[in-house]
């Protein structure tokens, strides 16, 4: 499958449930990802999930990465890769998918996303008025910005809770799905916030 052919995309801010979703259906589609993880069990479980169409790199080497300045460079002990290593898909240049959980996450990074990107804010925040905000911020570059919103999606761990309209709780890979039809086939949207979550709220 290559649907996403020739897309280079970063993931920031979360790297297991929705995050790791995203990614996963990125490198299947042929995309190259860039997704970051916190702790060391999350980065080795990032690279045995995604292999080596990605690189898996602690949030501080997202800009050695992006810049393509080599791990110790950036002051980094060994950041997980894919089998590739050092040698995984190399960023510089930019990015034109990028997948946040907010927005304080997303604005150091605007400058590596490529003019005619795309941004998707991957948490139950912000609130519209804030998506809409950097939306024209960034419209006149041609870059979009929207937001999915999800509730009621399944976790590890979580308790019960009470189910939404459609009467179950949801996957991150359903998740993953509206953010990436966000990212990748709403051309001419932005400025929007998805909710995914059953039907329990409003837009």
């Amino acid at each position: 499958m290559t649907k996403y052919a020739r897309r280079r995309a970063l993931v920031v801010g979360e790297a297991t449930g929705i995050g790791l979703a995203i990614a996963k259906r990125l490198v299947e589609g042929g995309a190259s990802v860039l997704l970051t993880a916190r702790t060391e069990e999350e980065r080795a479980h990032a690279v045995a999930e995604l292999g080596s169409a990605a690189r898996v790199v602690t949030p501080s080497a997202v800009e050695a990465a992006l810049t393509g300045e080599t791990a110790a460079a950036a002051g980094e002990a060994v950041i997980g890769t894919g089998p590739g290593g050092d040698d995984a898909p190399g960023f510089r240049g930019g990015v034109d998918l990028l997948f946040a959980d907010a927005i304080p996450t997303a604005r150091p990074l605007l400058p590596h996303i490529e003019d005619g990107g795309a941004i998707v804010l991957t948490a139950p925040t912000p609130c519209p008025d804030a998506v809409r905000a950097l939306a024209a911020e960034l419209a006149s570059r041609g870059i979009r910005v929207n937001a999915v919103a999800p509730g009621c999606i399944e976790a590890p761990g979580s308790g019960a809770v009470p189910l939404p309209p459609l009467g179950r709780l949801g996957a991150a890979e359903e998740v993953a799905r509206a953010a990436l039809f966000l990212a990748t086939e709403a051309t001419f949207t932005t400025g929007a916030r998805l909710p995914v979550d059953g039907g329990l709220g409003r837009p």
